[in-house]
């Protein structure tokens, strides 16, 4: 069954409504990095310096901002990205609670991150092997 002219039109026109769509929420996500690192900076800024766990947010920012960079530029979601993420965000645990933590959770958090790194291992080997072009690497 061929598509008809006005199914054609549909179809194209409601395609360019979710790449509008798209693109607005990648702006406004994009934007409410910016706005949340700028708040952490001016609390920075008032309590008269940074402690470790403000910098490790601000990279957690960072991240967050490199990944909507990257999507905007290649329309692909460096799933390697989300990993650094988290692992920025338990390296953030360890650093401010491992004084107060069970020696349980320290080794669970630990062990967390040994496993995402190994997942990114794997990532980058997997993209190697199988010739899938990084975005990240131009």
């Amino acid at each position: 069954m061929s598509e008809s002219t006005t199914e054609r039109k549909i179809i194209r026109w409601g395609n360019q409504v979710f790449e509008y769509f798209h693109f607005l929420g990648l702006f406004v996500i994009g934007a409410s990095i910016v706005w949340a690192s700028w708040v952490e900076v001016l609390a920075i800024i008032e309590h008269g310096g940074p402690s470790i766990k403000d910098v490790l947010l601000l990279f957690i920012y960072l991240e967050l901002g490199a990944m909507v960079g990257i999507y905007f530029q290649t329309k692909r979601l460096p799933t390697r990205y989300l990993i650094y993420i988290a692992i920025t965000a338990l390296t953030r645990v360890l650093a401010v609670d491992a004084k107060t933590m069970e020696d349980r959770h320290l080794i669970a958090v630990t062990a967390a991150i040994l496993i995402l790194a190994v997942a990114v291992l794997v990532l980058r080997i997997g993209s190697s092997r199988f010739n899938e072009r990084d975005p990240i690497e131009k």
